[in-house]
């Protein structure tokens, strides 16, 4: 059976191009065959790059995580939410990691490690946000001689999964709308 070569581009490109249909383009594809080299055409449908769904939703939905955290009313509002969410544990602990690297001594950094891995990772911490197993061995581990970026693996994954599930929920919530409109009309 003859080896297909395909030339910059990966078999995943090929799923992200096949999955939006808008505006087809056509791909030069090099196909090898015994030392025999044809080119061949693909049409293919390509993904539309000018405005991705994330900027769209961004905006037409509000905000993106970044700017909810750098603003003390969202950030406020963005927490109540969590808690009636039973989620407030995520923003705790990303704030704690957030502390955590602006310390500057290096006694205070091990007593802060411990108190963060007993509050938040701990298997039985009243406060465990969900991280993987792998993940938290290694920030045990890195409690011998910890340093600022011993948590940096958790605090990334939290973020994306407050991110990608909190974010959006709290940006079509009622608390979001009512602050939001509250900052645009000033009594």
């Amino acid at each position: 059976m003859p080896k297909l070569l395909f030339s910059k581009i990966r078999i995943y490109e090929f799923k992200d191009l096949i999955r939006n249909k808008k505006q087809p383009i056509t791909l030069d594809v090099l196909l090898s065959r015994k030392k025999q080299k044809n080119n061949i055409r693909c049409v293919l449908i390509q993904k539309k790059t000018e405005v991705s769904h994330y900027q769209q939703d961004h905006l037409t939905h509000g905000p993106k995580l970044a700017d909810l955290l750098e603003n003390r009313d969202y950030l406020a509002a963005f927490r109540s939410f969590l808690q009636s969410e039973f989620s407030a544990e995520n923003i705790d602990f990303w704030l704690a990691c957030r502390e955590y690297k602006r310390m500057t001594s290096s006694g205070r950094l091990s007593n802060k490690a411990a108190d963060i891995y007993k509050e938040f990772l701990h298997p039985m911490a009243q406060k465990e946000v969900n991280i993987d197993h792998h993940t938290r061995e290694k920030i045990k581990r890195s409690l011998v001689k910890p340093d600022v970026t011993c948590f940096d693996e958790a605090e990334m994954h939290i973020y994306r999964l407050m991110e990608k599930d909190s974010c959006p929920r709290f940006l079509k919530s009622e608390a979001y709308q009512n602050l939001r409109n509250t900052a645009r009309n000033p009594m």
